[in-house]
């Protein structure tokens, strides 16, 4: 995060600073969203668990009352009970560990998404200073959590006393059930715990998390002067920029120039506008434009043209829309098939007559749709 300048932090923070922080392991979460989530998960796992868990718990009851007195005095047999009753549970169990293992992932990913950051995982010193953290405690945020936490253990606390209120009864008489219906019933009370509290949970949870989102957000704003100076890092000096983009435009021209010898004909306004076609009818769909300019380059394109023999003519208001509806290497537009055709055509008929001299022809009344004409 940069340091603080002393400006306001209004402007939105850019895609690079919010990277930068996802790469600190700085992503939004929410606790109370990965409570809520572990809990629910914690009730559905065992509402639907619950009839293996209690089977696995009798069987190995059942197998542990059933010791004999000799087992029961020999200390090597009892340590291999207690072992193989500990693998027992755990089998028994593990299907309950592994879905809390994935809700405790889900939970963060709902609103930070997949993110892996080592600098996260590094030891830090600063986190050992007891003013900072004196700091911590007692700044907004630390108030903020201090209030979340009373309002969380006020419902929470609400809503369990008057759920065990409501159950005290049943509670009281799991004592007097035989193992076989306790247990059965123990789960049912605890299914029923979990979803009240849990569903509790969803109303904090509705809270925090758009807080929690908002919070980031404020966390990563930017001074004017930081959202400047980043810009200036990652697009470079505004004079170097200037120079790049100079020296690409003159690269473009001069590969542009070296396709005017292979035109077939050059269309001018005359003096403001030229372009160049270029028309194969075995490669080709429809003429291509190859190159054009305005000014100093239109004169350029006509220098070049005369130089290598490349026939000139002159159709004002073809060069005008030609130049304003067409890019560089791309087929012209079908409205001007036609015009086109009647230059080339003018053009293929100079060839035939052996003439030597391209330059000075002017042709009249082409027929160039009215949303394809350009005054200037």
């Amino acid at each position: 995060m940069a340091e603080d300048t002393g400006q306001e932090r209004t402007e939105e923070a850019t895609p690079r600073r919010k990277q930068q922080a996802r790469e600190k392991g700085q992503v939004p979460s929410s606790r109370e969203l990965n409570t809520m989530v572990m809990m629910l998960a914690a009730a559905g796992a065992v509402a639907l668990l619950g009839p293996g868990i209690v089977r696995g718990i009798q069987e190995l009851a059942v197998w542990n009352l059933q010791v004999s007195r000799e087992q029961i005095f020999d200390v090597g047999t009892m340590f291999l009970l207690l072992k193989e009753s500990i693998l027992h549970a755990i089998w028994s169990l593990s299907p309950f560990f592994l879905v809390m293992i994935i809700a405790a992932f889900v939970g963060p990913l709902m609103i930070g998404g997949v993110n892996f950051s080592m600098q996260a995982l590094m030891f830090k010193f600063d986190k050992l200073d007891p003013i900072k953290g004196l700091g911590r405690v007692f700044s907004i945020k630390g108030f903020v959590e201090l209030v979340k936490a009373l309002i969380k253990f006020l419902v929470i606390g609400t809503v369990a006393v008057l759920f065990l209120y409501q159950q005290f009864e049943h509670y009281l008489n799991l004592g007097n059930e035989p193992i076989s219906l306790a247990l059965p019933h123990t789960m049912q009370l605890l299914i029923g715990a979990f979803i009240i509290i849990a569903s509790s949970l969803i109303l904090i949870a509705l809270v925090d998390v758009p807080f929690q989102i908002w919070d980031y957000k404020k966390q990563l704003k930017m001074t004017f002067q930081e959202v400047k100076d980043e810009n200036k890092d990652t697009e470079g000096n505004p004079e170097v920029r200037g120079r790049v983009k100079r020296v690409q435009r003159e690269i473009a021209q001069r590969r542009m120039m070296a396709e005017v010898p292979e035109a077939d004909v050059i269309i001018t306004n005359p003096e403001h506008y030229s372009v160049a076609l270029k028309y194969d009818p075995k490669t080709m769909a429809a003429p291509l434009l190859v190159a054009k300019g305005v000014d100093m380059i239109a004169m350029q394109i006509r220098r070049v043209a005369n130089e290598n023999n490349v026939p000139i003519l002159e159709a004002p208001p073809l060069a005008r829309s030609l130049y304003h509806t067409t890019e560089i290497n791309s087929a012209i537009p079908a409205g001007l098939y036609l015009a086109v055709a009647q230059v080339l055509a003018y053009i293929f008929k100079l060839r035939k007559t052996a003439s030597t001299q391209y330059t000075n022809h002017k042709i009249q009344d082409l027929d160039i749709p009215d949303d394809l004409q350009f005054d200037s």
